[in-house]
């Protein structure tokens, strides 16, 4: 049997002890910030991210890792071995591309899109993690996360539209009656695109209700293998969560609090939060 690698970059937002127990190795991305390029969870953080946004007034940039990134990464590893790479969607950004141009070069390599973000990656990282400690096959475990990618449940609540305004994902128009009104909108994942798919009214506290209610409708159907709440910025509404889905009557075997990446956080903006999770059918 062939050994299986598997390789993501730092859009995924798995906790470094996530990453080394189940053996995921990841790589920055670029992010471009006017003139200036910094990597991705190496040399820059959401705290840094946001500082400079807020003195440049300019949205980062996320660079789509070329081609020959890849090739040269999956050269690393001996030709008799297999190299899955899973991270940000291919609706977002071009690297999934490139590493679907790189694997016709390197027979050995095989990239998913995972037409998600965050950890929603994540979880299917550790999904095909789980997959090849069973002794899965690369072109298996292509199979099987193929299988599960629907079943993915991104969601988070935004505090502010700014953000969402200056990545060109929300008109000038809807953000200044968004502000007026004090709208806190629940952004999900679909097709792996961000959409508004719920625009509740007043503190953030009700977007954050709203989110457990959203959980509350998948209860009976949730994956207990792991459940995130992912935030770039504030742990107290990540307790307030993990504190409320601790109550549920359901089984959760992992539930972990992780921090979303400075890739992540340029999307959305500061306090943004979500649950994330798999559902089994």
């Amino acid at each position: 049997m062939r050994k299986v690698n598997i390789i993501t970059d730092c859009t995924s937002d798995l906790t470094p002890e996530l990453k080394e127990k189940y053996g995921i190795r990841e790589f920055p991305l670029i992010i471009n910030i006017g003139e200036k390029s910094y990597k991705g969870g190496v040399d820059i953080d959401t705290k840094m991210l946001f500082k400079l946004i807020d003195e440049t007034g300019q949205m980062p940039h996320t660079a789509s890792v070329p081609p020959a990134f890849f090739v040269d990464l999956v050269k690393e590893y001996p030709e008799d071995e297999d190299v899955i790479y899973m991270g940000i969607s291919g609706g977002i950004s071009g690297t999934f591309n490139n590493a679907r141009i790189a694997s016709e070069e390197c027979p050995n390599f095989y990239p998913i899109d995972s037409a998600n973000l965050s950890t929603g990656i994540g979880l299917l990282l550790l999904k095909a993690a789980k997959f090849r400690d069973l002794g899965m096959s690369a072109p298996e475990i292509v199979a099987e996360i193929e299988k599960i990618k629907p079943r993915v449940r991104t969601q988070f609540a935004i505090d502010t539209l700014d953000y969402l305004h200056k990545g060109g994902r929300c008109s000038g128009t809807a953000r200044l009656f968004g502000t007026l009104l004090k709208i806190k909108p629940i952004v999900k994942v679909v097709d792996g695109k961000m959409v508004v798919a719920k625009k509740p009214i007043g503190n953030f506290k009700k977007a954050l209700d709203l989110q457990l209610e959203m959980f509350d409708a998948d209860i009976n159907n949730i994956d207990p293998d792991f459940v995130f709440v992912t935030h770039p910025d504030t742990h107290e509404d990540a307790i307030y969560l993990m504190d409320e889905l601790k109550k549920r009557d359901v089984q959760i075997d992992n539930l972990v609090e992780t921090n979303a990446s400075s890739v992540i956080a340029a999307h959305c903006g500061p306090r943004t939060i979500g649950i994330l999770y798999i559902v089994k059918e």
